[in-house]
Formats: C-alpha cells, sequence, structure tokens
C-alpha cells in the first residue's frame, strides 16, 4: 500500500499534516476524533479494515490532523470563541488541503469526507458548508449540535454557522434545492455503551428527521445494541458501507 505523510501550510502559516494511503481511487478526506491526529485511522485499524479496496485503486484516504485542542475542545473557552477559532481549520483545510488533494488525484471523482465522534461532525459540517467540494459524507456516532457539548456563553453567528442541527433546519430556497441535487450524507450509529452519554445516538436520529423534512438525501444506518461508541464497530461499519462509494 502506498502511503506518505505532508506537512501542508497555507499562505498565512496555519500548519498540519495529511496521512495518505493509496495510490488512485475515490479521495476520501477523513477527519479524525476529538484531538486525534493523521495518523490515528492507521493506528486505530481503521485503514487496514478497508485495505483492500485501497490496494485496488478504488479509494485514496487522506487522514488530517485535528485542530480540536485550540477550538471544540478548549473548555476554557465560550462556545462561540472556539466556533470562531474553528475557521483557522476550515481555512486549512481547504486552502491546502483540498488542493492538496486535488493534485495528488489528479482525473479522480470528487471529494468525500468522512470521520467518526467529532469527525463525524466535522464530516457532516464541510459537506453542507462546501457541497461543491465534498458532495458525499460518511458519518459514524457524530453529535451534530455543539450547544450539547460541554459548554457555555452567549451564542453569535460563529456558532450558528458551525451547527448542523440549527441551520439545517432552516435551510430554504435556492440553495436547499442546490444541496438536494448535489448532497449525498450516511448517519450511522450504534445504540450501545457510550452511544447515548455522548449524545450521538440521539443527534444522529434528530439529524435524519431534518434531513427528511428538507428533502436532503440520506441515509440512516443504527446498529444493534450491542455496537458501543468505539473503534472496532467503526472498523466494521466503515468497511461495511465504503465499498458502495467507490
Amino acid at each position: 500500500m502506498r502511503h506518505y505523510t505532508a506537512e501542508l501550510q497555507t499562505w498565512s502559516g496555519i500548519r498540519g499534516t495529511v496521512a495518505a494511503y493509496g495510490h488512485y481511487g475515490r479521495p476520501v478526506l477523513v477527519f479524525p476524533s476529538e484531538g486525534g491526529y493523521a495518523q490515528e485511522f492507521a493506528d486505530r485499524g481503521m485503514v487496514a479494515a478497508v485495505e483492500g479496496l485501497i490496494d485496488a485503486g478504488r479509494v485514496k484516504l487522506y487522514c488530517v490532523d485535528s485542530f480540536d485542542g485550540g477550538t471544540w475542545s478548549a473548555g476554557d473557552l465560550p462556545l462561540e470563541e472556539r466556533a470562531r477559532r474553528h475557521g483557522a481549520y476550515e481555512s486549512w483545510i481547504l486552502d491546502a488541503v483540498v488542493p492538496h488533494i486535488g493534485a495528488d488525484s489528479a482525473g479522480a471523482a470528487e471529494i468525500a469526507t468522512a470521520g467518526c465522534s467529532l469527525g463525524a461532525f466535522h464530516a457532516l459540517n464541510f459537506a453542507f458548508k462546501r457541497a461543491d467540494l465534498f458532495p458525499l459524507a460518511l458519518c459514524f456516532s457524530g453529535n451534530y449540535d455543539p450547544t450539547s457539548w460541554r459548554g457555555w456563553g452567549e451564542q453569535g453567528d460563529a456558532l450558528y454557522f458551525n451547527n448542523p442541527i440549527a441551520y439545517v433546519g432552516n435551510l430554504h430556497g435556492d440553495h436547499l434545492d442546490w444541496l438536494r441535487s448535489r448532497l449525498s450524507l450516511l448517519l450511522v450509529c450504534g445504540q450501545g455503551q457510550w452511544e447515548d452519554t455522548t449524545g450521538s445516538l440521539d443527534s444522529t436520529r434528530r439529524m435524519a428527521e431534518l434531513l427528511t423534512a428538507k428533502g436532503v438525501r440520506h441515509e440512516l444506518d443504527l446498529w444493534g445494541y450491542d455496537v458501543p461508541h468505539d473503534w472496532p464497530s467503526w472498523r466494521a461499519q466503515f468497511a461495511h458501507h465504503l465499498p458502495r462509494f467507490c
């Protein structure tokens, strides 16, 4: 399996790491779990779970660092400030990572996003905000409402526009019509241990309800009560679903 890591930097100096796996195929931008790092997907067995697809040239994974420590996980900051600081991460993804994927995957299909837990939030949020770049999001055990996280402070525009549970319900008009024609979302969640305490199960169901109400193309796949919020579950779910999209 072809594998490399790269340090990418924006013109303004924002820097992070990408770990790529594969030689050809549909590019998938992978977000790590909370506070995770570019090699996390490999270290947790997620890359090995789909190694056959990678070796066959059907998919190429681009796994990125998180900036969560200074943004969404910074409990000393109000949620609105965390959301504002998330803008630096968004800039790094759009200004450095996306051009790198385009140059490295010339002629490949459009970029999909994927992630587990907080990574699922990023995968869905980026897809909604930039469906022109990311028309498909594969989301495993995500909580899509930052206001339900450990947070405090008054809420403003920065938080609202990074809260899918809030903004999806208000989508309308031509933009909604375009999203209906452009975007596809896969929402997967177990019903076992920690899926309730993390809010992932309730949030996944709520997101599916909003997408149904808005007519946005999606699939909801709830696994059993013996399927916890943990890496063995996500390895099985990722290997089960990814072949349909590459």
